[in-house]
């Protein structure tokens, strides 16, 4: 069986074919796709050669279809469906969808921004399956690799910056949070006596100092820390009853200070606060996907109507 060279065949063709079997005459099918008759003969004859068969016979009454063009129609009929559908624009129906979803974040920030994506999730999509990745780790990595399709962060990554898409979801600034006992809970919060406490700081690579030092470092101090954490869930019970001092994101402190021996402090205003952002990154490959275009939507609407309207049930 010699192979078909299909770069050598005009799919327009096969639009045209369709229509001369359907109408069975030229001037019909020419009128149906708005092409002239010529053209139409003229698509017909190369017709014929590609298949190397007359395709319309004359019969008794008019043109009838040979053999060939019978056994042709039904496979030409799945070819051209399959075509539209190939090139129709994809849709999603979240009542009938499932399939799992993956999205990196931290424990915390699931608490803070995700419970209302979840009882939305569970109300209009309730075939979908959310995975919350928490474990620290380079989500952008696992973006790229396609092992995450979502990831909310307040970092940003320092590779193919242009393979990524993100949206901001909030912002904040840093606060100090300690126990109700601590020195610094009273009184003036300045750079001197902040760098006589003992500070502790949540690492949730596990590399590198805390962006404060940083800033300490280039204003020519240094402070004394004395404890490094993996999550901001153990923060609390580190410094409820130590002389520890924490600075954290004012949101995550807002919600961990909940019913707890703790009260928060502004950071000395010699210490540059820069403006905290927190972002929805995807990557590319899942831009135009209908279902992950519907999901990330949800996500963007859902929390910041939570926390325009804190305590709010999902709508």
């Amino acid at each position: 069986m010699r192979e078909v060279n299909m770069r050598a065949i005009d799919l327009n063709l096969l639009v045209v074919l369709d229509a001369l079997l359907e109408e069975r005459q030229v001037t019909s099918a020419a009128q149906r796709l708005n092409m002239s008759q010529p053209a139409v003969s003229r698509a017909l004859q190369r017709l014929r050669e590609l298949f190397a068969d007359q395709l319309l016979v004359r019969g008794e009454h008019g043109y009838d279809l040979s053999a060939r063009a019978r056994h042709l129609q039904p496979m030409l009929k799945n070819v051209i469906s399959g075509v539209k559908q190939m090139v129709a624009p994809l849709s999603f129906d979240p009542a009938e969808a499932s399939g799992s979803l993956h999205m990196g974040c931290l424990d915390l920030e699931a608490t803070l921004y995700m419970s209302g994506v979840m009882q939305k999730l569970r109300r209009d999509a309730p075939g979908m399956r959310l995975e919350i990745h928490s474990k620290p780790s380079d989500y952008f990595v696992s973006l790229a690799r396609g092992e995450l399709h979502l990831a909310l962060s307040g970092q940003e990554p320092d590779f193919a910056t242009d393979q990524f898409h993100r949206v901001e979801i909030d912002n904040t600034y840093s606060e100090c949070v300690m126990g109700l006992d601590n020195p610094l809970a009273q009184g003036e919060m300045t750079l001197e006596r902040y760098l006589e406490a003992t500070h502790g700081f949540v690492s949730i690579s596990g590399r590198g100092p805390a962006i404060i030092d940083t800033h300490l470092k280039q204003m020519g101090y240094r402070r004394q820390v004395a404890a490094r954490l993996a999550s901001f869930f153990n923060v609390p019970d580190f410094c409820e009853n130590t002389d520890l001092v924490f600075a954290l994101p004012k949101r995550q402190v807002e919600w961990l200070c909940q019913n707890r021996k703790l009260v928060t402090r502004p950071l000395p205003k010699e210490i540059p606060q820069p403006i905290i952002h927190f972002y929805l990154y995807w990557h590319a490959r899942y831009h135009q996907d209908p279902m992950h275009r519907w999901f990330r939507n949800l996500v963007i609407e859902q929390t910041r109507l939570e926390l325009n309207n804190p305590g709010q049930p999902a709508q």
